[in-house]
């Protein structure tokens, strides 16, 4: 692939008409965007009871027999489960978005620089699916069943529909995004701001950071603070590991 042009080589009209068809491009890749979206959302809307269904799963299992989420506001039979299918949505087109953000910037990527950004991109979407995955099935669970059985004698703990879906939604972004970890070293390692050494030896620096915000994301039980902390630094260490290697691997400046 030829190097990008150097904007300063162009002639004023032959950069305005590079300015519009770059613009055009990005309409035509957003709409696409927008409209993949809309009909994963439009497939999924006839499904949205169920997918709240599915949601409260983790919390329904641990609240005594008769135990059900309530509706405070009027709306929210209504809303809740239209906003959950908007997100699912969201993560189900994702991958499309992501191409269609892709295609617009690879042609301005040298050919190295694509080598380095596809596969980053690529396992940064995966650890985020990821971090969903292990926020439902193992870390909410172990929340819900400490929170459940700390409720004080003569409490019914019925839980909104609308702020159990915050919660939950917020849960699972921030594992996703802790589950970011070794795609952050791998970025700092390759843009050249710390070096494999210099993160080796802020080790212990780096588990009190990944300590305090897997203490500030659960609730105040040890085991769930444990079950965020672990894979964070073992992604963390699983990042410095590759960075290692993929920084010896890299040639030397000219």
């Amino acid at each position: 692939m030829s190097a990008p042009h150097d904007p300063a080589d162009l002639e004023p009209a032959e950069l305005a008409s590079g300015l519009m068809a770059h613009l055009l491009e990005l309409r035509l890749r957003l709409m696409r965007a927008v409209l993949a979206l809309g009909l994963v959302f439009a497939a999924l809307l006839p499904f949205a009871n169920e997918l709240y269904a599915l949601l409260a799963e983790p919390l329904l299992r641990f609240l005594p027999e008769g135990g059900q989420l309530i509706a405070i506001d009027v709306a929210s039979p209504f809303f809740a489960p239209l906003k959950l299918a908007l997100f699912v949505a969201l993560l189900v087109a994702m991958p499309f978005i992501l191409y269609q953000a892709w295609a617009f910037i690879a042609p301005g990527l040298y050919r190295h620089e694509k080598r380095l950004a596809l596969p980053l991109l690529l396992a940064a979407v995966g650890l985020f699916y990821a971090g969903l995955a292990f926020a439902y099935f193992l870390l909410l669970p172990v929340m819900f069943a400490f929170l459940t059985a700390t409720v004080p004698e003569g409490v019914a703990m019925m839980t909104d529909i609308n702020a159990y879906l915050s919660f939950v939604l917020v849960m699972g972004l921030s594992a996703g995004l802790a589950f970011e970890v070794p795609v952050a070293v791998m970025i700092a390692l390759l843009l050249g701001w710390v070096t494999p050494a210099q993160l080796s030896a802020w080790r212990g620096y780096v588990v009190v950071v990944i300590a305090i915000v897997a203490a500030l994301l659960t609730p105040p039980d040890g085991l769930s603070m444990l079950m965020l902390m672990l894979p964070m630094w073992l992604l963390y260490e699983a990042g410095l590991a590759v960075g290692r290697i993929v920084v010896r691997a890299r040639p030397a400046a000219p």
